[in-house]
């Protein structure tokens, strides 16, 4: 129950304690986690941009339509996807499994070659839907396990996209930001982290089949 406790504890922090910095090896942690999230064939089209600069991330705040929890966290993630997945991913892909794995070639030609003709017979849009899927299953990972390192987190989807990319200049990196996690530490008197979760009961949200 552990787990639970902890998701429990956890909720949407509306309010940072801009004093309070994580560590280095809470930083790690989260870098890791995200890393270790699963995604579609492993190719990992999402990058997490890490900022803990408060001069920057005061630039934030009119972005994301004055929610201060972006200037007041201790770190701002930043889940950006990839402007495409092209042949030449695909293929170093495959070369670090080869190199990871220690296979040869011949056992994981049929997939690459698989894997190669889907990707070229999917538009930029599809591409691009499916990364901005995987940016949600890395953001409730994410979120998972700040619970259970009892770090505060926010996620964020309100802000306007196209000023950070253009704030960070990711047009360039061929990226483009989707979601916003800042993380930190709960303020004393953010009246929210008291309040009990408004929840329906399992009955009404699992459905068993038997």
């Amino acid at each position: 129950m552990d787990i639970i406790n902890s998701l429990k504890w956890r909720y949407a922090t509306k309010k940072f304690d801009p004093s309070k910095k994580l560590s280095n090896k809470q930083v790690e942690v989260l870098k890791n986690a995200f890393n270790l999230t699963a995604t579609s064939f492993g190719l990992q089209p999402v990058k997490m941009i890490v900022i803990e600069n408060k001069e920057l991330q005061e630039k934030f705040v009119e972005l994301s339509y004055f929610q201060r929890q972006v200037a007041d966290a201790s770190h701002l993630l930043i889940l950006c996807i990839d402007t495409d997945t092209t042949s030449e991913d695909i293929n170093a892909y495959f070369d670090l499994e080869k190199e990871t794995r220690n296979v040869s070639e011949a056992t994981i030609s049929k997939f690459r070659k698989q894997l190669l003709q889907m990707y070229e017979n999917k538009t930029i849009e599809e591409k691009q839907l499916s990364a901005i899927y995987q940016t949600y299953i890395i953001l409730g990972n994410l979120m998972t396990v700040c619970a259970v390192e009892k770090i505060d987190a926010c996620p964020l989807e309100g802000f306007i996209p196209e000023k950070v990319d253009k704030l960070l200049n990711l047009t360039e990196k061929k990226l483009k930001s989707v979601l916003m996690l800042p993380v930190g530490y709960r303020a004393d008197d953010d009246i929210m982290s008291e309040m009990k979760k408004v929840r329906k009961p399992l009955n009404e949200t699992i459905i068993e089949i038997i």
